[in-house]
Order: structure tokens, then C-alpha cells, then sequence
């Protein structure tokens, strides 16, 4: 495990981090910055890893002076923690002038970034362009977490705390470790709004716009996992790998849900499908006239709640977008439709939800919870199915052990 550090008061938490990964029996050496070493004294991180601690680009104590390569090549496993904006933004666009940098350029096994920050440079745009930009390259995100801040503000940006890392990258029940989390495992993913026809020119329909729902379809697959997304009408070029079924009405999801879900594991229900339709579509154009006009409307099929009375059911994740008491209706939700685990966010406020390339999320399951701040929505995603992965495989070696 190569652990770099860089320059923020979190720098203490990563002690802890070296330490309970030995605990674990990773062999551990450790790279600082300049800045890291203000905060935290080699000697610490040596003394705790029985390694020497390596903070110059070019080492001359290796035989070629070529330090930063021999250690990339050494390492199964790369961590930034802390990583600083200052740290992601080289990263992000390939700027190698520290140790750190330079590493992250030469590695080839899988990085992780464990972010903190100030709140406010956390959700400057740049910044999640950044990790966006670096989440495409297939660098993974561990946080960050929410709350006071050595600066006195609170707020997203806190360093995930030493445990939860460790146990994201070394445990054993954490399938996010291993390449292909969900490697072939049949995933169905339904994705933006569905159209309810009065008659051949107009419907009933919702501002989702099925970023999030692509979104998790692509993260499923990178993580190995047979996607088939059954999409509602959206403007969005289907994910590379994924098939995709395009269907417009809640009748017609229903149908295409049902079809293919015989053989799923995992069943992700993002799609916002309407409630009601109408009791029946005019088979003409309904025209203008004075007064009011009455709309009969029939209450749709629920598909997640379908889905979930099938005899074999797969793991279920619902989503649940709210505009008041988001987790009074999404605990309800979770519990009268028997759900697995459901996804929960704020819509109609003035970041995230519909339109958005942005969202949080505060996810819900029988024994836990997890708030995942406002990022891009791919990164979103690739956290979301980590966490559906690490709750699937423990779901399924219960059963298979009970």
C-alpha cells in the first residue's frame, strides 16, 4: 500500500490510517508533501509504517535516482489521504512537480483519494470538475464526510475517517476492492420519466431528465456487471457496454421491467414513472374550448413494489425525490415496499435534483445509513454502486451461510 500525504491539518488522521492498515497486514510506505510535513513529522509515519518515509522527487539514495518510478511499480494499491484541491487539480490535468504528483502520474494500480477541504473549495466547480475529470480515468473517491471543520464552518469536506477507509480498501466484506465489484452480475436499471398520453400530441410526464439513472448504469457496468437499461424518453447517449431498452409509457417500463427481470441480482429503480395516466387517451387531437376540461385519471402499476413480491426477488434499491421530510418518506418507502436499500434526494431547490449535473444523496438501508454530499452525478454514481455492491455480496453470504 502506498499512502501519500499532503498538506492539510487531516494529515493527523492518516497516522491512524497507517496504523490500522498494518494492523490489518499491509505492508505500508508512505510519500509526504512539502506542505504534509508542516502538519505531521516524517518521523511519525516511519515510525508507525517501518518504512522509510519518502519526500523527494528525485531520491538519490535509489541506484537510478529514480525513486518515484521504483515505487510506483512496488505498489499494489495507491491512497491520497489527505488529498487537497491543490493535490486533485494536478492530478486531474497531469501536472507532476512534487513526489506525490509525479506517483500519481506513474502508477498503474488502482488510486484512491480520500479528499478534505474547506466546504467551500469542495463545492467550487472546479473542484468537482476535477474529480470528475479524475473519476473518468477510473480513480475512486472515499468521502468526503460532513460536519465541523478546523476553519470554524461546517459542512462537506471533512477526511472520511481512518477506520472507514481501511475498511473500504482492505476488508475482505468490502467487495469495492477487487476489480469488477459486480462482475457478472445482471443488473437492471430503470432510467428517466415516462409520458402519458391524453391524446396523439400531448402528455403527462415529470422533469426527469435520467442523468442519474445513465449515470448508474454506466458505473454498474465499469464495475462488471450486464447492464440493461430500460430508458423513458430522454436526450442522452446511451452508456458504452449497456443495453438499453427505450420505452415511453409507465405501462410499457412496467412490461419491459418484467421481462427482464427474471434472471437480475440487482434491481436499481431510478426512474421517475408517473403515478396516474389517464382513464383513456383520445384517439384525436382534444380541442380548445371555454371553460374547464376534466381529466380521468388511473392509478399506474408499481413496479418497484411488483418486483418485490416475486418469489426470488433480486436485491431492490429504489429512489426517492422529495421536496419535504425526505427521510420520513424515504424510511416509508423503504419499508413498505421491502426494499433493500433506497436512494433518497431533495428536488425543486436550487442544486441538484432534475436538469442537474450535480446531486447528493442520503441513502438508506435496515441497519444503516450514508449521506453522500453534492458531487457530479458520475461520481455519484461509482460511490452509489459501491455501496450496493458491498451490501449485495453481504446479503448474499448471509444466505448462503444461514
Amino acid at each position: 500500500m502506498l499512502l501519500a500525504v499532503c498538506g492539510g491539518i487531516a494529515a493527523y488522521k492518516s497516522a491512524e490510517l497507517v496504523r490500522l492498515l498494518r494492523k490489518r497486514g499491509a505492508e505500508v510506505r508512505v510519500v509526504m508533501t512539502q506542505a504534509a510535513q508542516e502538519f505531521v513529522k516524517p518521523l511519525t509515519f516511519q515510525a508507525l509504517s517501518g518504512n522509510p518515509v519518502h519526500i523527494d522527487l528525485l531520491d538519490m539514495d535509489e541506484e537510478n535516482a529514480m525513486g518515484h518510478i521504483n515505487l510506483a511499480r512496488w505498489a499494489d494499491m495507491m491512497v491520497i489521504a489527505p488529498a487537497t484541491a491543490n493535490t486533485i487539480a494536478k492530478c486531474a490535468h497531469g501536472l507532476a512537480d512534487d513526489l506525490v504528483s509525479a506517483l500519481f502520474l506513474a502508477s498503474t494500480c488502482p488510486v484512491y483519494m480520500a479528499p478534505a477541504m474547506n466546504q467551500a473549495m469542495w463545492g467550487k466547480a472546479v473542484t468537482q470538475e476535477n474529480i470528475q475529470r479524475l473519476v473518468s480515468q477510473g480513480v475512486q473517491f472515499i468521502g468526503p464526510d460532513a460536519g465541523d471543520q478546523a476553519c470554524g464552518e461546517s459542512g462537506y469536506g471533512r477526511m472520511a475517517e481512518p477506520a472507514g477507509i481501511c475498511l473500504h480498501l482492505l476488508s475482505d466484506e468490502n467487495a469495492a476492492l477487487k476489480p469488477g465489484i459486480l462482475q457478472s452480475i445482471n443488473v437492471v436499471v430503470t432510467a428517466g420519466p415516462t409520458r402519458e398520453y391524453l391524446d396523439p400530441v400531448r402528455y403527462l410526464t415529470n422533469r426527469s431528465s435520467g442523468k442519474m439513472g445513465y449515470a448508474v448504469a454506466q458505473a454498474a457496468r465499469q464495475a462488471g456487471a450486464n447492464v440493461t437499461l430500460i430508458s423513458g424518453p430522454v436526450a442522452l447517449t446511451p452508456p458504452e457496454g449497456v443495453k438499453v431498452i427505450n420505452v415511453e409509457t409507465a405501462a410499457h417500463m412496467y412490461d419491459a421491467v418484467m421481462e427482464h427481470i427474471n434472471n437480475a441480482g440487482i434491481f436499481i429503480a431510478s426512474a421517475a414513472v408517473a403515478d396516474y395516466s389517464p382513464d383513456a387517451a383520445e384517439a384525436q387531437k382534444i380541442k380548445k374550448k371555454d371553460g374547464q376540461i376534466n381529466l380521468l385519471l388511473q392509478k399506474t402499476k408499481d413496479i418497484l413494489a411488483e418486483v418485490a413480491a416475486l418469489e426470488e426477488a433480486p436485491f431492490l434499491v429504489g429512489f426517492a425525490a422529495e421536496t419535504t421530510e425526505l427521510e420520513a418518506y424515504a424510511l416509508a418507502k423503504l419499508n413498505a415496499k421491502k426494499l433493500d436499500m433506497i436512494a433518497a434526494n431533495w428536488v425543486g431547490r436550487t442544486e441538484g435534483g432534475f436538469d442537474s449535473d450535480q446531486n447528493a444523496l442520503d441513502v438508506y438501508w435496515q441497519s444503516g445509513r450514508k449521506s453522500m454530499p453534492l458531487m457530479p452525478k458520475s461520481v455519484l454514481a461509482s460511490q452509489l454502486i459501491e455501496l450496493i455492491a458491498m451490501r449485495f455480496h453481504e446479503k448474499n453470504r448471509i444466505k448462503n451461510t444461514g
